[in-house]
């Protein structure tokens, strides 16, 4: 089993590990983290993110028989298979050169058969998910050392290391291409602000001076409306999922927090590029690591 010192367990997680391991090799739980009364922005875009991933993308990665990414934590590998993962790597079961060692293990296992299993099992019927609970960073400059450090992880250096995986499986190609679409999307992030702080000037200065904007063409009023149409129900489902674990409160600081997560990652795209062409010159990879908060700490400030 794997857990971090300071993760909030349910009671029901080794009844669900000893009933599923033996059928399949490795368990992953969903992970809900905690969010941080100081930090409601920073600390809860994590539990938004997590509320998504951990109850759509996962659920649909097992659906269509891709390998499974663990979270390092809330999850438990089948003994005889960690085994021969140390086999295959002259005895040491994890790879201390992976800045995402959790993400590789899980991609690893998938090829040794047996397969992993994504558990989202309820307390009773119609109760609360069985899930690890956890505070993630609260602070600005530490969310975004993690996210540079899972940026180059997963999408730069996890290349790399993990390649595609099954040659001809457009299920296992189509994820891993979305796990490593972040630096695609920083780009895409970068230009949707600049195009918004550049149209924000210039309704501005013919406000000011008095003039009428130009119009705009049939082929961008359609662009721009099918865009906007996409970006509501994208925050419309991630609020969705947020609601679903955390109430409708969260879910409405889900559309601010959206914003900070885009700042975080720009912040992060930015450092992680930087260090990913050191490596590729020869630098060792550099842990950035996380500093870790029980909940009583963050309760009491």
């Amino acid at each position: 089993m794997l857990h971090d010192a300071e993760d909030v367990l349910h009671a029901g997680e080794l009844r669900i590990f000893d009933a599923l391991i033996g059928p399949h090799l490795v368990v992953q739980l969903p992970v809900h983290p905690l969010i941080d009364p100081r930090s409601r922005f920073v600390s809860g875009h994590y539990a938004d993110e997590f509320a998504e991933a951990h109850n759509k993308n996962l659920v649909v990665r097992q659906v269509l028989d891709a390998s499974l990414p663990l979270a390092g934590v809330g999850c438990a590998i089948e003994r005889a298979c960690l085994g021969r993962i140390a086999d295959l790597r002259d005895g040491a079961p994890f790879d201390a050169d992976s800045l995402t060692e959790d993400y590789e293990l899980g991609l690893h296992i998938a090829p040794l058969g047996g397969g992993s299993v994504f558990a989202r099992v309820t307390e009773y019927p119609g109760g609360p998910t069985v899930a690890v609970r956890a505070l993630f960073p609260a602070r600005l400059d530490a969310a975004v050392r993690q996210k540079t450090r899972w940026m180059i992880g997963i999408a730069l250096a996890g290349w790399d290391r993990v390649g595609w995986g099954r040659a001809r499986d457009w299920r296992e190609h189509w994820m891993r291409m979305r796990d490593r679409r972040a630096p695609i999307a920083v780009l895409v992030l970068i230009a949707a602000y600049l195009a918004a702080l550049s149209w924000a000037i210039s309704a501005t200065l013919h406000a000011v001076s008095g003039t009428a904007p130009g119009g705009l063409s049939f082929g961008m009023a359609v662009l721009l409306t099918v865009n906007s149409g996409l970006l509501i129900w994208r925050l419309a489902v991630r609020a969705a999922f947020t609601a679903r674990v955390y109430g409708w409160r969260q879910a409405l600081l889900s559309l601010p927090r959206a914003v900070v997560g885009n700042f975080i990652a720009l912040a992060a795209a930015q450092r992680a590029l930087f260090r990913y062409v050191g490596m590729l010159r020869g630098a060792a990879p550099r842990w950035d690591k996380t500093a870790h908060v029980f909940p009583h700490e963050a309760e009491h400030g």
